[in-house]
């Protein structure tokens, strides 16, 4: 994978994906002003600690924000307020909430591929994985998935900005801030007008349970509701789209494991871990220290930023033998690929049984799934993300 890494021109900064080993477990950077950490036991460490490592980052480093805009944001909470706030994620996500959107999520697929104007070809990201990510997580909110231009278009500019996130250059931080903090607030509107109406007249979908909850005895504000929402939405749909995507490319870059998973399907769910392993979509997940802490025999002081590298830490031998090897038969796989602790991945199970569900049926039309070397994938350009933004493929149909 080295070699297809400088050729599709991912990130530079992923230097795991090129088969190299970090200068060391911890290190200071410089140009950003805060910590990196490689190590897997230490990010299982830092991921498990909400005490010691908070993920209250906006109260610190953004401390003029509005309010509004990180009220119920369960990314950015500690306990005891993310517990309450995750107890309601959670009778969103049960496995039998999940379990019972099977039906749903074949059906959506197969309208998707039957849908696309050659099959001969598709574009794996425009006809399948975005559009299928975004219809499943505004059906379940219930809000139309027919706006999925303006999801589109928030995701990219929230998700995909090209500036690495630093503490240094505050002006530039301001101004990343502020691009972000706009489209944001857009988002927050449309969330906000669909929140009012559900108070109105509640329907039988997520928005509207959100809405009458109770937590201690108290409904959640129109903001809290809002930002729920809005990450429930953005998440949800970026981690399903970028796990599909890069399940293909493990699939295209390793034909004999391709092989082996068209002959026998009982590996589908080896093949879906190890691809979060192998090409972790969430490279990246940032932590502020709440007290002085020790971290790989480095002593890091308080109000430090951390930045836990995600795709590095689950390339580490000390956790994975031949780490560099991908491995759709590799047991036990403790990947943290969608991260661990009290923030772990919410949608987690939903994005899995999509990758799976999509897969499955593509493998049942199409004869092929290649890359076009004459199309090359594109990726998102900032490091925080491993994903593609586009993956034209041959399917061998006719």
């Amino acid at each position: 994978m080295s070699t297809l890494a400088d050729r599709w021109g991912i990130h530079p900064d992923h230097f795991w994906l090129r088969g190299h080993k970090p200068e060391g477990i911890i290190r200071f950077e410089e140009k950003l002003g805060m910590w990196s950490v490689f190590g897997y036991p230490e990010a299982v460490e830092i991921l498990g600690d909400p005490t010691t490592f908070s993920s209250d980052l906006a109260r610190r480093f953004v401390p003029d924000a509005d309010e509004a805009l990180f009220d119920g944001n369960l990314a950015q909470t500690d306990p005891p307020e993310h517990r309450k706030l995750r107890g309601l994620a959670a009778h969103a996500f049960t496995p039998k909430v999940v379990a019972d959107l099977e039906p749903r999520i074949k059906e959506i697929t197969n309208e998707l591929l039957d849908a696309v104007e050659h099959p001969d070809r598709i574009e794996m990201v425009a006809d399948l994985a975005y559009p299928l990510a975004v219809i499943v997580i505004a059906e379940l909110l219930g809000v139309p998935s027919s706006d999925r231009v303006l999801f589109k278009q928030w995701a990219t500019e929230m998700f995909e900005s090209a500036n690495e996130f630093s503490l240094v250059d505050n002006e530039e931080l301001q101004r990343d801030l502020k691009d972000r903090t706009e489209q944001a607030l857009q988002m927050n509107d449309y969330l906000r007008d669909h929140v009012l109406a559900r108070r109105r007249k509640p329907r039988e979908d997520l928005l509207s349970k959100l809405v009458e909850a109770e937590v201690d005895g108290e409904r959640l504000t129109d903001h809290q509701v809002v930002n729920f929402a809005g990450l429930l939405l953005f998440a949800g749909h970026v981690t399903t789209a970028m796990l599909l995507g890069n399940t293909v490319l493990c699939l295209d870059a390793h034909p004999e494991q391709a092989a082996r998973l068209r002959a026998d399907r009982s590996g589908m769910t080896g093949v879906v871990e190890e691809s979060l392993r192998f090409l972790s979509p969430f490279a990246t997940s940032y932590r502020v220290t709440d007290s002085e802490v020790e971290i790989a025999g480095q002593r890091v002081g308080a109000n430090q930023m951390i930045k836990v590298v995600l795709g590095a830490a689950n390339r580490d031998e000390r956790q994975f033998a031949d780490p560099h090897t991908f491995d759709a038969g590799r047991d036990p796989n403790p990947h943290i690929g969608f991260g661990r602790g009290i923030h772990f991945c919410l949608g987690a199970p939903l994005a899995r049984m999509e990758g799976r569900i999509a897969l499955n049926l593509m493998l049942d039309r199409y004869p092929e799934l290649a890359i076009d070397p004459n199309e090359p994938p594109s990726f998102m350009p900032t490091p925080d993300f491993v994903g593609v933004r586009t993956l034209p493929l041959r399917t061998g149909a006719r």
